[in-house]
């Protein structure tokens, strides 16, 4: 009889299911009213004196034991139909993540970069943190020069001599103090300006700024160079350039596109007259070559710098310049599928 509890206790211990009626039968089997438990304690009576005590141990563990076997069961088909209750099916499929995009300035600055590498301009950065010699006084604007007025300025602290760099231009001072031409290289960048806050203004902002130095480089190199970035980038083949001022180039020119007039929106943002603005550029003056220890009577260059929000306005015919910065998710979403 001992050796039949101890078969019994084998089976419940082996016995697993995630079925309520297997479970049940099993419940039923070894500790129903008519089960093997119940008949097995009936025997109790007949078996010898000297076996009882080990006969009772064995049949009160075999109780147990298959009790908690019912109970663990139970509560694992029971949390596993809860878990399904709440997720659903587990079984299915999951959702797939939710990717991000990249930022719209990000997505038109890299695109500006791949259009310029194409023609063997290299990326430089610098630091945003400036100081006076190469945001201004290298770029022929001097101390007390009319022309720094033209871009309001955050000093750090108080101090003249630090501040948040008003144009990448700074990049390109360092990049010529530290490379012999010929030199050419475009640096993107954040920029500051102490400027009001509106939807065609921010005191936040980012610029491409492109610099070639090399001997015999002429305004018709600029001209070309500027008529293959318009072409690559808006598909348009008509610029003009108008007389303008620079402190660091002479001559300097605004650059313009013809946008066209086939829509409503064509008409509004170039005023109707189907001509758009979109850079500065000019030749490099000869003083600020000088600053960077580059003879002048030698080499020449040219310059040129663009705004990346403005350019971004333009193609995503985004109306406010502030939605760049207010991270609406709604907003940065419809750019998932640029690439």
């Amino acid at each position: 009889m001992l050796d039949r509890v101890k078969e019994l206790l084998e089976e419940v211990n082996a016995f697993h299911s995630a079925s309520k009626e297997e479970i049940e039968s099993f419940r039923i089997k070894y500790l129903g009213s008519k089960g093997l438990l119940k008949g097995l304690f009936a025997e109790f009576k007949n078996v010898d004196a000297e076996l009882k005590k080990d006969f009772g141990q064995a049949l009160n563990n075999l109780r147990k034991t298959a009790e908690q076997k019912v109970l663990d069961l139970k509560d694992a088909v029971e949390n596993s139909q809860e878990e399904k209750g709440v997720y659903g099916d587990l079984t299915r499929p999951a959702e797939p993540i939710s990717l991000g995009s990249r930022h719209p300035i990000s997505l038109v600055k890299n695109q500006i970069i791949e259009v310029f590498n194409r023609i063997g301009f290299t990326v430089s950065e610098g630091p945003e943190i400036e100081d006076d010699w190469h945001n201004f006084t290298a770029l022929n604007l001097p101390e007390y020069h009319p022309a720094r007025d033209m871009q309001d300025t955050f000093f750090i602290e108080k101090n003249p001599d630090t501040l948040l760099r008003t144009h990448t231009s700074s990049v390109q001072v360092r990049y010529m103090e530290n490379n012999r031409p010929p030199i050419r290289t475009i640096s993107p960048g954040r920029v500051f300006r102490n400027e009001d806050i509106s939807a065609r203004s921010h005191c936040i902002f980012h610029q491409v700024e492109g610099l070639y130095i090399d001997t015999d480089v002429s305004f018709a190199d600029l001209k070309q160079t500027l008529l293959y970035f318009t072409k690559e980038m808006f598909g348009k083949s008509k610029i003009r350039l108008r007389p303008s001022y620079f402190p660091f180039t002479e001559p300097s020119a605004e650059v313009d596109i013809y946008w066209g007039l086939e829509t409503e929106t064509d008409y509004r943002i170039t005023k109707g007259t189907g001509w758009l603005e979109i850079m500065g550029c000019g030749m490099v003056d000869p003083n600020v070559l000088e600053n960077c220890n580059i003879d002048s009577s030698t080499y020449s260059g040219y310059a040129f710098g663009m705004g990346i929000e403005r350019i971004a306005m333009l193609l995503y015919q985004i109306p406010d310049i502030r939605m760049f910065y207010e991270n609406d998710v709604r907003f940065l979403e419809q750019f998932k599928s640029v690439i």
